[in-house]
């Protein structure tokens, strides 16, 4: 980390602000983001080390936005979510540095694409009420493997929110629920694989005050979107993330 250039620092910084303007507005994003950004030019492990600290903090204010009874009534109605979720992220986190990320990469990124174009061109995916438990539970499973094999669980949280038709003050929320117990368990995981150490950690909180402006914009962004709007720039937002994740998956 001593070795940074200072160009090297200012392009850290300017991709933590843009992640934070983008996780403001659609309320996801910000770990694919930075890991994309950063991976692009820094050790990988170094990468998903920097996202830590960022994505720990912004989540504890999206969360905690719109005062703590819509949150904890967020968790009550998505308890199974979240625990598959935490225990998958902290089992699959304890194999990040022996498993390659690409075919995770890939796994996911190809079907968020598809899903997204899919919904960008008119075709409603709906989850019918009766499945939805079962829904919870397995694309709960998928999202906390890939987010402890590849620091993100966004895209397939996403997809999930927006097929049960939830209103967009609320998905911020359930959102913000999801990721910043996910966020926790992940920095607890990434402690004790050693990815967070006593030298990472100061690389990680420097990159915090970027990704807190940048969500503050992002937030007056979120604020002026209707539901319609919200949901068409959640999508494109989710197809641009899953190219990426291909382009990661093939190219490393």
């Amino acid at each position: 980390m001593d070795m940074l250039t200072p160009f090297a620092w200012g392009l850290a910084l300017t991709i933590a602000l843009f992640a934070g303007v983008v996780k403001g507005s659609v309320g996801f994003a910000l770990p694919l983001i930075m890991i994309s950004g950063l991976s692009s030019f820094l050790d990988p492990k170094l990468a998903l080390a920097g996202i830590l600290v960022s994505v720990l903090a912004t989540n504890g204010w999206q969360v905690t936005r719109q005062g703590y009874a819509p949150a904890r009534a967020a968790a009550i109605l998505h308890w199974r979510y979240l625990v598959i979720v935490m225990v998958a992220i902290f089992l699959a986190a304890q194999l990040v540095t022996a498993i390659p990320s690409q075919v995770f990469y890939f796994i996911l990124g190809v079907p968020v694409v598809g899903l997204s174009l899919l919904q960008l061109s008119g075709v409603v995916l709906h989850i019918p009420a009766h499945r939805r438990v079962a829904a919870e539970w397995g694309i709960g499973l998928i999202s906390g493997l890939l987010g402890g094999l590849a620091g993100t669980w966004g895209p397939t949280t996403v997809l999930y929110l927006l097929a049960i038709d939830t209103p967009k003050a609320r998905q911020m929320v359930v959102q913000g629920v999801i990721y910043g117990a996910g966020a926790i368990v992940l920095v607890l995981a990434h402690l004790r694989s050693g990815i967070l150490n006593g030298e990472t950690i100061w690389f990680s909180a420097a990159l915090l005050p970027a990704a807190l402006i940048g969500m503050a914009v992002g937030f007056r962004l979120q604020d002026r979107m209707d539901q319609a709007l919200f949901k068409k720039v959640t999508l494109v937002v989710l197809v641009v993330a899953g190219v990426n994740l291909i382009r990661k998956g093939l190219m490393g």
